[in-house]
């Protein structure tokens, strides 16, 4: 089940992508998830949402064929993590192109309110959502890290988001 069923038949692609990409907090939740925050408590604590908005975004994700549930370890009971399926990695570049946009057209909050783009197999910083200005590789959760210096001190590879073995420690 999409999230807006008002908007999924029309022709327009950009209205189609609206969609599911239109809502705010499902694009945090996205965001943490590249972030390698895949766990429901981590999600919730990184956000500050309601368990509510967070639980009805996760489904939504999931239906929309972006997230997959896979379940844990968590002790007494299995417990459930959210990992990125290929559409949800292929969203990658709408992420880099809000960040570069927001970057250069916006006034951060703070100094530390920053986030870079970087292609890991070159270690170079990228002005371009979609390839690596310096070496033209595409960039994708695989080569790529985002650097939140809010965040963390070092850059973040985006591929814990892929491999479902981050466990909520990339606060």
């Amino acid at each position: 089940m999409p999230l807006r069923s008002d908007w999924s038949q029309r022709p327009c692609p950009i209205a189609r992508g609206l969609e599911t990409f239109g809502d705010p907090w499902s694009m945090m939740v996205l965001r943490e998830i590249f972030f390698g925050n895949n766990r429901f408590t981590a999600i919730k604590e990184r956000l500050q949402v309601a368990d509510t908005v967070l639980s009805k975004r996760l489904a939504g994700l999931c239906e929309a064929g972006l997230l997959e549930r896979r379940k844990y370890d968590g002790g007494q009971r299995s417990r459930l993590e959210y990992v990125l399926t290929e559409a949800g990695a292929d969203a990658l570049p709408i992420f880099n192109a809000l960040t570069l946009w927001s970057e250069k057209h916006l006034n951060p909050p703070s100094d530390q309110a920053h986030m870079y783009l970087l292609h890991r197999d070159c270690g170079q910083r990228s002005n371009s959502a979609e390839r690596c200005e310096h070496c033209g590789t595409e960039l994708t959760a695989r080569n790529t890290s985002w650097h939140s210096l809010t965040r963390s001190e070092q850059p973040i590879p985006l591929d814990l988001a892929l491999a479902g073995t981050a466990q909520g420690s990339a606060a």
